[in-house]
């Protein structure tokens, strides 16, 4: 299966600091990617340059087996990147619908805010994930967390994203709302979105991710289906006591 997005021989580094060393990954369709690694093994660093924060010092990118150049923020939107940050960025004192297309609001004849197509199309997109909120007329600082991180995943599908990279998305939620997000993220999966998963709960990766790559000291240190590793040796590759595992090539057949 050609991959959705693919990087090769990526690296970056921040004067003597080398965050990332010739990495390869690749993103499928229809694939949870769960990105793991310790603090300063790098999963930041990547985030950043396929949202096109950071430009890399070296490396390549295709996408869907075409040449793609990710050198800022519009280059990765255009490639149908997304990303959703552990702060969410929604505006509180504005509604769903709002917020869903935030800087993207529909308008009558180029000036007029179209608010009943921007509500009808927020609420017939939520239907379509089965997210359920109270209306999309409610301002969001009225939302659960789980409703919360619904919103700000619906506003990255809206604008056209199709991988979507989710920094900690269940961080802080509870069990219920934890269970909801896992719920988006399946069903997101089901519509062959491709999705990257940075996330520190191992347990959480291992029953919703269909793939595990761990980042080490900058390195691409282990790439393996969840099916096919555990919570022991997935602890070991972050920690190095485990021998890495490269099995990028199975991973998409």
């Amino acid at each position: 299966m050609q991959p959705m997005l693919s990087m090769r021989s990526v690296s970056k580094s921040f004067g003597h600091v080398q965050a990332l060393i010739d990495v390869d990954l690749d993103i499928a369709a229809g694939e949870v990617l769960g990105l793991l690694g310790d603090n300063g093994a790098g999963k930041s660093t990547l985030i950043k340059i396929l949202s096109g924060v950071y430009y890399p010092d070296e490396g390549e990118f295709s996408r869907s087996g075409d040449p793609a150049a990710i050198e800022n923020p519009a280059d990765a939107r255009e490639l149908g990147i997304a990303t959703v940050y552990q702060d969410l960025e929604l505006v509180d004192t504005r509604p769903v619908a709002h917020n869903i297309y935030l800087g993207r609001e529909p308008r009558k004849w180029g000036v007029f805010l179209n608010r009943r197509k921007m509500e009808i199309e927020a609420a017939e997109l939520l239907k379509r994930l089965n997210i359920e909120l109270p209306s999309v007329k409610v301002n969001v600082d009225l939302l659960s967390g789980g409703q919360r991180q619904a919103v700000a995943i619906s506003r990255a599908l809206a604008q056209g994203g199709d991988i979507l990279l989710l920094d900690e998305p269940t961080a802080a939620l509870g069990v219920e709302q934890t269970e909801q997000v896992h719920r988006l993220v399946k069903s997101m999966k089901q519509e062959g979105k491709a999705i990257v998963l940075i996330t520190h709960d191992l347990s959480e990766v291992l029953d919703v991710a269909d793939r595990v790559v761990v980042l080490r000291q900058g390195r691409l240190y282990a790439d393996s289906r969840s099916s096919d590793t555990n919570l022991n040796e997935v602890v070991g590759w972050i920690t190095g006591a485990a021998p890495p595992r490269l099995s990028k090539a199975e991973a998409l057949t």
